[in-house]
């Protein structure tokens, strides 16, 4: 229980620093909400800056601010004036969420049976071969790939729909783009892992007994390789988090990172400390539940901490 409260204060410590880090840099880069609104009447501009409280000292808004957070209250949009910043999260998150999770799950699905494969086949050409791929998918950044896949399947094959959002097909370009460089990562540690831990001297006794190299691979091998690619588990949601900024974009899809980008641009200030503060949450959930996953895999690790 108190390692629970100690992990708990953590996060909220953390996410408080990011926000006011976010709020700060937001009000010191140049630009306002309403630069476009600049020859409009001066009785028009006063009106909307005291809507959004942008007429008073910056301390101010910052407490204002964090008090309506504190009750759950993420404040209006100012590029979508219809619409509060927690309207827009509710929209935009589960698709996120879907395009994120889909794209990790097919890494993982992919990427750890490759990289089982190639620690079985060290040294030979299917090994190579697979490692020469996976290099190619940590070297082409995503604004790269997205486009080339639009290029391929949607223009030239006329397979899949180049962009938006409603039907299956508009989920498969940007999952794969998502996938690929944590895909190629998650191949390339997986092996590594695999090479490593099939070294170690308590499998080569077990081999000495006699245990055949299936019941080896899945009962002495796999549980503790798996473990580095867990721990990767975090940088990787990390690297789909800020991925989607860019497969959003480029397919028109509604969701955290497009309007993150949206937002950044126009200076909706929050609506960019909405996502950040929702994002921030969700990472820090995912790094929790990580190291208790890690804990579960290796007892010792529980122990140590």
């Amino acid at each position: 229980m108190k390692r629970l409260a100690l992990r708990l204060l953590e996060a909220f410590i953390t996410l408080w620093l990011l926000a006011t880090l976010c709020f700060v840099l937001l009000r010191a880069a140049p630009g306002g909400p309403f630069d476009t609104e600049k020859y409009a009447p001066p009785e028009v501009q006063a009106a909307l800056a005291e809507q959004f409280r942008l007429d008073q000292p910056l301390i101010v808004q910052y407490g204002a601010w964090l008090a309506d957070v504190a009750r759950g209250d993420l404040g209006p949009s100012f590029q979508y004036p219809d619409y509060t910043v927690n309207q827009l999260i509710v929209r935009a998150l589960p698709v996120s969420l879907l395009n994120g999770g889909l794209a990790l799950l097919l890494a993982l699905l992919v990427g750890v049976p490759l990289g089982v494969y190639a620690a079985l086949r060290a040294g030979q050409w299917m090994d190579r071969a697979l490692m020469l791929l996976a290099g190619l998918g940590l070297a082409i950044p995503k604004f790269v790939a997205a486009p080339l896949l639009v290029l391929l399947f949607a223009v030239t094959l006329n397979w899949l729909p180049a962009g938006g959002w409603g039907e299956w097909q508009n989920i498969v370009l940007p999952v794969i783009a998502l996938a690929l460089p944590n895909l190629a990562y998650c191949a390339r540690l997986t092996r590594a892992s695999m090479l490593e831990t099939r070294s170690a001297d308590y499998l080569r006794a077990a081999r000495a007994r006699g245990l055949s190299e299936t019941r080896l691979l899945f009962a002495h091998t796999l549980k503790p390789a798996l473990l580095p690619v867990v721990a990767w588990l975090s940088p990787a949601l990390i690297n789909v988090v800020t991925g989607s900024a860019v497969v959003e974009q480029v397919f028109g899809i509604p969701g955290m990172g497009r309007y993150f980008v949206q937002g950044a641009l126009n200076r909706d200030y929050t609506l960019v400390l909405g996502v950040v503060l929702v994002v921030g949450a969700l990472i820090v959930l995912i790094n929790t539940l990580v190291d208790m996953l890690r804990a579960w895999l290796d007892p010792r690790l529980d122990e140590a901490s």
